[in-house]
């Protein structure tokens, strides 16, 4: 007979999807999982398979979070305005308590070398590739860019996020803000 699970998928996800956002996916170790999801590794094992499948599940579950404002861009009629806005939610999305902890995304690219699990890297591309999608459909609103204009502005404000998404991290919300604008003059 097998066991009962002792503990709420969602919330072990959820508290390892915020280890994971936190300290990126190299750096976070089994022992370190097994304390802040309350579960012990055979628990991880049997329900998640490996670190690796922790860390697939987290990104799905930060998707879902996500979705409140990837939501609210894909409805936008706003074209850039509305990308813009993309921008500043994406800054408060990412605030925890009084730190701000970036994009599990970015962070765990950042720290991605050659040598990186090919699921990892396959499964962050298409996340950002999606947010790219998101970011082209916005700009083909705007009724003065040609199809090749959209796809460069498209690169541009998907590599922005990367650093914003990075610089949030470090710098305070005034300088965010004054990034997120000249982001927008330049467009």
């Amino acid at each position: 007979m097998a066991r009962k699970k002792e503990y709420i998928e969602e919330e072990v996800i959820e508290k390892a999807m915020d280890l994971f956002w936190r300290n990126g996916y190299e750096t976070t170790s089994m022992q370190m999982l097994e304390k802040e999801m309350g579960i012990n590794k055979f628990s991880i094992y049997a329900s998640f398979g490996s670190k690796e499948g922790v860390f697939l599940e987290s990104i799905k579950f930060y998707k879902q979070k996500l979705r409140q404002i990837t939501d609210k861009l894909k409805a936008s009629s706003n074209g850039i305005a509305g990308l813009k806005q993309y921008f500043y939610d994406f800054i408060e999305f990412s605030r925890d308590a009084t730190i701000r902890k970036g994009c599990l995304i970015t962070n765990s690219a950042n720290e991605l070398d050659e040598n990186a699990n090919l699921k990892i890297k396959d499964e962050l591309s298409k996340f950002t590739n999606n947010i790219r999608s998101l970011f082209a459909n916005n700009l083909k609103k705007e009724e003065d860019l040609n199809a090749i204009e959209v796809e460069e502005k498209a690169d541009y404000l998907i590599i922005s996020m990367f650093g914003l998404a990075s610089a949030s991290r470090v710098f305070n919300e005034s300088q965010l803000y004054n990034y997120i604008e000249n982001i927008f003059k330049s467009l």
